[in-house]
């Protein structure tokens, strides 16, 4: 019985201890405290969920000051410091709310602008204090000593570099979302970046371009007369062009600003000896985006184009009419240089 009354008073002491320190954590000990900024924060949010525009969004402004004054106030009570700096890691929260204020937008709440420009913030804040003297109303401007001068420029430059890393990791970020084939490059002498395997869709839109040509070349060629056939090959580059125009259209290019540095080339040969009017089409895929060889790379699909006799739909049986006739290839592997000269 003793045993068990005494772990009441245990389960009692630890209930009360979270009490108390609710209860001073919550309930401010004077009208001027930390606690009422926060109070005020909530009460404007509140407020302004019942107001219309422009009253709400001067109210929820109040919310953020009261907010950001609150925490700062708070976190700079008993400031913690940042492992191996004089950085509190109150600064590190007030900056986040600052820049998630300034930056930030009703939409995504917090943007890429927010996270690069959140550790410059927090050293601006960690530097104010050492402006002013005094505390509360008697504060007053100062210099701060030469020493720490020092101290505090290394802080708002080491964090602004910190700054320049994420807004490059960013960048890269949407480099590879609007041009994916820069994926297919050589990284492997890169200090930025670093890809622990080779994707398998390597200069997937390069391919998904040809690919997307092949029906509307043979929607040119196939069963057309013999004389327009060499009359569109006469004038290949200006109708592939004109293809590549309508294959730009599509669903899957228009997500990727990458389309815009495909070449399409063609290059037209007659290799078929004793074949006068055999032709060898091989369109090119031309990279022209940065790439580690200075002199790119480019993607390439072969159609081999022929003459065809057909019966006509006359009523003479023996009449035979000449059309042309298309048969492409897959597209090769990315090929290093640059393409072959135009004949």
């Amino acid at each position: 019985m003793g045993s068990l009354f005494k772990d009441l008073l245990i389960v009692f002491k630890f209930v009360e201890d979270i009490y108390l320190g609710l209860k001073k954590l919550l309930l401010p000990t004077k009208a001027y405290a930390w606690q009422t900024l926060i109070y005020l924060s909530v009460f404007s949010w509140g407020l302004s969920y019942f107001a219309t525009t422009p009253i709400k969004e001067i109210i929820a402004l109040c919310g953020w000051l009261f907010l950001i004054a609150g925490t700062a106030w708070y976190t700079t009570d008993d400031p913690v410091r940042v492992p191996g700096t004089f950085m509190p890691v109150g600064a590190l929260i007030t900056g986040f709310l600052v820049s998630v204020f300034a930056f930030g937008n009703e939409r995504d709440g917090i943007t890429s602008s927010t996270i690069v420009l959140w550790p410059t913030v927090a050293a601006l804040i960690t530097a104010i204090p050492s402006f002013f003297a005094g505390t509360g109303t008697e504060a007053k401007a100062q210099l701060p000593k030469p020493e720490e001068r020092q101290k505090l420029v290394i802080l708002i430059a080491s964090c602004m570099v910190i700054s320049c890393w994420i807004q490059f990791y960013f960048v890269m970020e949407n480099w590879l979302q609007q041009y994916p084939s820069l994926l297919s490059d050589n990284f492997r002498r890169s200090t930025f970046v670093v890809r622990t395997e080779v994707p398998a869709n390597v200069s997937t839109n390069g391919i998904f371009i040809l690919n997307k040509l092949q029906p509307k070349l043979e929607a040119k060629i196939n069963k057309q007369s013999w004389s327009q056939v060499e009359k569109w090959l006469q004038n290949a580059n200006t109708n592939l062009i004109e293809l590549y125009e309508e294959v730009k259209l599509d669903k899957r290019l228009k997500e990727y600003e990458e389309k815009e540095l495909w070449q399409i080339e063609p290059r037209i040969s007659n290799p078929y000896i004793g074949k006068k009017d055999e032709y060898l089409l091989d369109i090119l895929s031309v990279w022209t985006g940065p790439s580690s060889n200075p002199r790119g790379y480019y993607l390439k699909k072969s159609c081999q184009i022929r003459p065809i006799a057909i019966p006509t739909k006359t009523q003479k049986p023996d009449e035979t009419a000449v059309v042309g006739e298309i048969e492409c290839g897959r597209v090769s592997k990315p090929i290093l240089g640059a393409p072959p000269p135009q004949r």
